[in-house]
């Protein structure tokens, strides 16, 4: 893999040199891509910088992190009756000050909706690749008025959440989960441009070290987003489920934080 750079000022130059080392890739400069410059093999995954952030491509399609195609879903009649905010609620309980740890962050969308919900949000990924996408993402969301409340209570965390999570400092709120599986690769429901993810991430081998890791950062609740006819996570029932067209998300609640 490789970087190709647009960087122009000195800023956005630095800015690539940063990732390029930390990553350990090299830098293209993008007017030396092409028939007569520097070549690609077809399909071949690389990172593009540009003044509007970066991108992961195959040259066909990119994706990129951008939490402000998200502002519509945020009025709060229509944040409320997000299905993923009624699997992390608790009766009784404002979301406002509570905390949640994203064990499988991705992108963050998930993160940021419960982040505009109230809640601060500790994101964990594991893919260095993805990781700078999502921390792009958040750069820029800062930046953006409308989503900088909102990416202030995300905090990102590079690493392997089945290490991370039994370390944490804190007992959080809530834990949730996205794990990737063999099946949601071949689902019609996977979108294109997260294929391109897909070829990054690797799908979880060891569904029970995830969930015994989520338990032991002693959370009041576990939130596991599966596909609406998935299997459980480990195979192990949860508490209770509540789903919406593909999707469903299974709680695990400890016995004292009744849901």
């Amino acid at each position: 893999m490789k970087i190709v750079s647009s960087a122009k000022s000195k800023e956005e130059k630095d800015y690539v040199a940063f990732f390029a080392k930390k990553l350990n890739l090299s830098v293209v400069d993008d007017s030396k891509t092409g028939e007569k410059g520097e070549s690609f093999d077809k399909g071949d995954l690389f990172l593009l910088f540009d003044g509007d952030g970066v991108a992961l491509s195959d040259g066909k399609q990119s994706l990129k992190g951008d939490f402000s195609r998200l502002l519509p879903r945020l009025k709060e009649n229509n944040l409320r009756g997000e299905v993923l905010f009624k699997a992390a609620r608790f009766k009784d309980k404002e979301s406002n000050a509570m905390t949640v740890v994203d064990g499988t962050a991705g992108l963050g969308e998930d993160s940021f909706l419960l982040a505009a919900s109230g809640y601060n949000v500790t994101l964990i990924e594991r893919n260095p690749i993805v990781s700078l996408l999502l921390s792009d993402a958040l750069r820029r969301g800062l930046k953006d008025e409308k989503t900088a409340p909102v990416c202030a209570r995300m905090k990102l965390i590079e690493g392997d959440s089945e290490k991370i999570l039994p370390e944490l400092t804190f007992s959080p709120d809530i834990v949730l989960l996205d794990p990737m599986f063999p099946e949601r690769r071949k689902s019609a429901l996977v979108k294109k441009k997260l294929q391109l993810i897909q070829r990054l991430e690797h799908p979880c081998t060891d569904e029970k070290a995830l969930l015994e890791a989520a338990k032991r950062a002693k959370p009041k609740k576990i939130v596991v987003k599966r596909p609406s006819k998935g299997d459980y996570l480990a195979h192990e029932k949860p508490t209770y489920s509540v789903g919406q067209g593909g999707i469903r998300y299974d709680c695990y609640v400890s016995g004292d934080n009744p849901s």
